[in-house]
């Protein structure tokens, strides 16, 4: 076994390998860009290298930065993790060349399944079955065009390179497929350095089903059982589970005997994920294999009770498997969260900006139990624009499904984030959603439960103001303490005590009061709205709890200065404490600007100035995090001007072109 490590990635997969390296004794080398110089996996190893900027380019894509850290460091082998380098067979065969250990398959392994179009060819050898398309090396559009003619519409437009979603378009029309190539073509140019594409047939209700496979370098291998990946969003996982909802066990042996083949035929090593597509009638196609582990591994961990990394490392170093298939068996059932700086109200646009509040359910980090947490991110920590916008991990088991439901609701229920947008009471809504509970899943679950997911209206106004309303009053008579002079509760002495505050809601300015109002709640009055009688019971940190009328419920608020973060009952909101004075206007946009909605680079404008646009309209592409974000025109009407260019770097809120209103033609 190794004595030392290097681990060749950040955040929390960074911190998943140092975990278990730990635990059996293995001294761990971390790599860190200027970005991450205080960042959780680097105090998590026991040693540190910085290896350049923040942009990935810089620092994680470094090849030869990073061998020359482990070379350095006494390091025997490197650990990939996934993203970056994980895939990349140069990568690995110069660890090779350098007398150090790839934890993961060899360099001919990952080449052979990094296209998506050889890696194809090589399953219709090995007799492992295929979605119908066009998987070959011809790339002229008109050329792709008339492919997909021929397949039949909808189809799908794959990066051959690719994976993690990125470059990757559904066409459903003839009309749109030249505009869909191309700007996969980018984002797949971009994201992997290849813009070779492959054209397929797309399965209609298709479920996400993959089988994690583990190869050794004597000839051994096994399968691990599958997981549903079926719950995504712009083609990304949400959620995952293990194992697969109404898997038999005929169908489960033969997708495992598949997978099996489809590594035996690389000669694979380590541990591999192969991807299905499953039709509901239980026929199956390889998507593709990705030669790492994957992100979703803790599930196929708790319902196997096994250490997947521990694993990877027992087999980089030259010992067998430690179990046979006849010694795996199925324990319970196991859910994944992905938790994201993301905001799903704006088509999961991610989202960057500091943690202010992290609180977490009470878990284990990194080991198997019946809720687990893995991150890579600590409270006051920032989420970047240069990396992946994923800030935990929430895996629950329970004896059933139905238990693992449960437990993973209670789990989101008690998760709190302030400071940026997160998916967290949009994971609540899917797992609350009916096809999700009954188990009906495809990959348009989430399109499918559109008005469950998305009209659901939020945390309602009266909870939010009468829980800020009494966040307020409380701190003011802390900070007054037991002078009564100093109270600012409204006191007066003729007349009903009333206090009356100015708050920015949805960006809106609110005058809010409360008549009578004391410590222990009183009279809401809301514009426009009938009162609404609050009842404060107690007070414990950031907690509250309320009645509004004959409804109780525990509020949590989070003070950041004059911003207030409630998290209540239907979600999560924000409000603004205003000086009336200053009548601060906190509105994104007015009129016809188009401004950023996220830190990104311009990557195409598809208007020029004078030209005349609908509401809905194209006009710009943005590419943050490694995906392209297609800004629309806010109304009819036409460019007046455009303030920035083709590769210009914006901040959020950056404005990148004007529209002036214009009566229709």
């Amino acid at each position: 076994m190794f004595t030392k490590i290097l681990i060749a990635n950040r955040g929390e997969i960074a911190c998943r390998v140092a975990a278990t390296a730990r635990r059996l004794g293995i001294r761990t080398v971390a790599v860190y860009s200027d970005a991450d110089r205080l960042a959780a996996h680097v105090q998590a190893c026991d040693e540190a290298v910085h290896i350049g900027g923040a942009a990935p380019r810089e620092s994680y894509l470094r090849a030869d930065r990073i061998l020359a850290a482990a070379q350095a460091t006494g390091a025997q082998a490197v650990h990939p993790g996934y993203g970056f380098l994980s895939e990349n067979e140069g990568f690995a065969q110069a660890c090779a060349n350098a007398g150090i250990a790839f934890i993961g398959p060899p360099a001919a392994s990952i080449a052979a399944m990094g296209s998506k179009a050889a890696a194809k060819a090589l399953m219709a050898e090995a007799g492992v079955p295929l979605v119908p398309g066009y998987h070959g090396a011809r790339q002229e559009p008109e050329f792709l065009l008339a492919q997909a003619d021929e397949i039949g519409y909808p189809v799908l437009i794959k990066a051959s390179a690719g994976g993690g979603g990125k470059g990757m378009r559904a066409v459903q029309r003839r009309e749109d497929f030249v505009a869909a190539l191309a700007s996969c073509q980018r984002e797949a140019a971009a994201s992997f350095g290849n813009d070779h594409v492959l054209v397929e047939r797309y399965v209609t209700r298709p479920r996400h089903i993959e089988i994690q496979v583990f190869g050794d370098s004597h000839g051994h291998y096994v399968h691990l059982f599958e997981r549903d990946c079926s719950v995504q969003r712009r083609h990304q996982k949400v959620l995952e589970e293990a194992p697969a909802p109404g898997m038999t066990e005929d169908r489960r042996a033969a997708m495992g005997a598949a997978a099996i083949a489809a590594a035996r035929s690389v000669g694979y090593v380590g541990a591999g994920t192969v991807e299905f597509i499953a039709e509901q009638d239980g026929r199956f196609y390889f998507m593709e294999m990705n030669t790492r582990l994957q992100v979703e591994h803790p599930v196929t961990e708790a319902i196997t009770g096994l250490d997947l990394v521990e694993w990877q490392l027992r087999v980089a170093a030259g010992e067998p498997l430690p179990l046979a298939q006849e010694d795996l068996s199925i324990r319970g059932h196991a859910i994944e969260a992905r938790i994201c700086a993301e905001n799903p109200d704006q088509q999961f646009l991610p989202a960057t900006g500091r943690l202010q509040t992290l609180r977490q359910p009470v878990a284990s980090y990194f080991r198997i139990s019946p809720v687990r947490i893995d991150s890579g991110v600590r409270e006051g920590d920032d989420i970047s624009p240069h990396y992946d916008s994923m800030i935990a991990k929430l895996i629950v088991h329970g004896d059933t499904r139905e238990q693992a439901l449960a437990r993973l609701d209670a789990a989101l229920n008690e998760l709190h984030i302030t400071g940026l947008h997160t998916n967290v009471a949009f994971l609540r809504r899917i797992v609350s959603s009916p096809s999700f509970a009954q188990a009906d899943l495809d990959t348009a679950l989430i399109e499918r439960e559109h008005s469950h997911l998305f009209e659901h209206g939020g945390l309602p106004d009266a909870w939010l103001l009468g829980a800020t309303m009494a966040a307020l009053q409380g701190d003011a008579a802390h900070a007054a303490g037991p002078d009564p002079w100093s109270h600012a509760d409204g006191w007066r002495l003729h007349g009903e005590a009333r206090v009356s505050h100015l708050l920015a809601v949805r960006g809106e300015p609110w005058r809010v009061s409360g008549q009578p109002w004391r410590s222990d709640g009183g009279q809401l009055l809301l514009p426009g709205q009938p009162p609404v009688s609050v009842t404060v019971h107690g007070r414990h940190g950031h907690a509250l709890d309320l009645s509004l009328g004959d409804t109780r419920a525990t509020v949590h608020v989070y003070r950041h200065g004059d911003r207030f973060d409630v998290i209540g009952p239907g979600g999560q909101a924000q409000v603004s404490l205003l000086d009336p004075l200053a009548q601060r206007d906190d509105l994104h946009r007015a009129g016809g600007r188009l401004t950023a909605q996220m830190p990104g680079r311009v990557v195409a404008l598809l208007v020029d100035v004078g030209q005349r646009v609908q509401a809905g309209q194209a006009v710009a592409v943005t590419e943050a995090m490694k995906m392209e974000h297609t800004l629309n025109a806010p109304a009819d009407g036409v460019v007046s001007d455009i303030l920035c260019a083709v590769g210009d770097q914006v901040p959020e809120g950056a404005e990148l072109l004007r529209i002036e209103p214009c009566e229709a033609p």
